[in-house]
């Protein structure tokens, strides 16, 4: 038992953590424990959770990538001009067709990262505004509501009635959330392409002396990324019914925030899809919460900027220290 605390020291923090902030927001709150607010912050938070994944990914793989949200945006509009070009489409085709425009997306990252020798932020910052430009320059920035009634059409997972009339429900992206999450832990848990982006991640030179094929970790990590961007932008959509070119715009911090939080290195070589979920249930509780009590959104931004600066000072203090272990 005392292993498996060490193993997954990060995870049991935030596990208390997050039980302390609960039980305190719940005694703040008479509305907080409730069935109806506690599904509504997982259909609230289930795309930010699609996301983190996929960031997950690509921080261990040692990257990171702040365009995934443009890149769900753009995803939607290009979807809804094919849908209308095959006549509506379905689920099916739009899971299929969302994913691999994402993954399309995320491969043009890991190409100029890998084919021109970048560093993964100042590539996708300049994939962040190319996108973003090309996005509003096509479109105009014109709001899209005439959306097929698939797409938009509220599929219910999981629904409850409460005595005093009050239901809650989980939607269609809380279930579509569960299979990512699982998906992403498959990946990187029990496959040799895992194992590989965290030799990668943690070594990439010596991961490439031991043979791992440094391009093919690049398009893994930066394709899922891209995945997820898409099926995120997808769910988004059947969540507020409508396509907007600028909505999306600004969570990537809130989802950057969560994945480091999670015990997520920015270094790479680390990261846990526990810690993960973990990171962004603590983030999208402390927002919950302050809704619930009145207070300004804009102390939940700096509350985020302090979490991401304590997350990465206690990262890299803990490198420090397991570095000067091993000399």
């Amino acid at each position: 038992m005392r292993n498996l605390v060490r193993t997954y020291a990060t995870e049991t923090r935030l596990s208390i953590v997050l039980a302390l902030l609960c039980a305190g927001l719940g005694i703040a709150s008479g509305d907080f424990l409730t069935l109806a607010n506690i599904t509504s912050l997982f259909n609230n938070n289930s795309v930010n959770l699609i996301w983190a994944v996929g960031l997950l990914v690509v921080l261990i793989a040692g990257g990171i990538d702040i365009s995934f949200a443009v890149a769900a945006s753009v995803v939607q509009y290009i979807a809804v001009y094919f849908f209308a070009a095959i006549g509506g489409g379905n689920w099916a085709i739009g899971f299929a067709f969302a994913g691999l425009a994402g993954i399309a997306l995320g491969c043009i990252n890991a190409a100029l990262i890998h084919g021109f020798r970048l560093i993964s932020i100042v590539a996708t910052i300049a994939t962040f505004n190319a996108f973003f430009g090309l996005l509003m320059f096509i479109t105009g920035g014109v709001f899209i509501y005439d959306l097929p009634d698939w797409w938009t059409s509220r599929i219910i997972v999981f629904e409850h009635q409460a005595a005093n009339g009050t239901w809650s429900e989980l939607s269609l992206p809380v279930a579509v959330m569960a299979a990512c999450v699982a998906a992403t832990w498959l990946l990187i848990k029990h496959t040799n392409i895992g194992r590989q982006l965290y030799a990668f991640g943690d070594n990439p030179e010596g991961a490439r002396r031991a043979g791992v094929n440094i391009g093919l970790m690049q398009f893994v990590a930066f394709g899922w990324m891209g995945l997820m961007a898409g099926i995120g932008g997808l769910m988004q959509v059947n969540i507020v019914q409508e396509v907007v070119p600028n909505a999306l715009i600004g969570r990537e911090l809130d989802v950057l925030a969560a994945v480091v939080l999670g015990g997520a290195r920015l270094g790479g070589g680390r990261g846990t899809v526990l810690g993960c979920v973990l990171g962004v249930l603590l983030v999208a509780v402390t927002q919950n919460g302050l809704n619930l009590l009145g207070v300004s959104p804009y102390a939940f931004k700096m509350i985020i900027g302090a979490m991401i600066l304590i997350a990465i000072s206690s990262s890299s203090l803990s490198l420090r220290l397991r570095v000067k272990r091993e000399i």
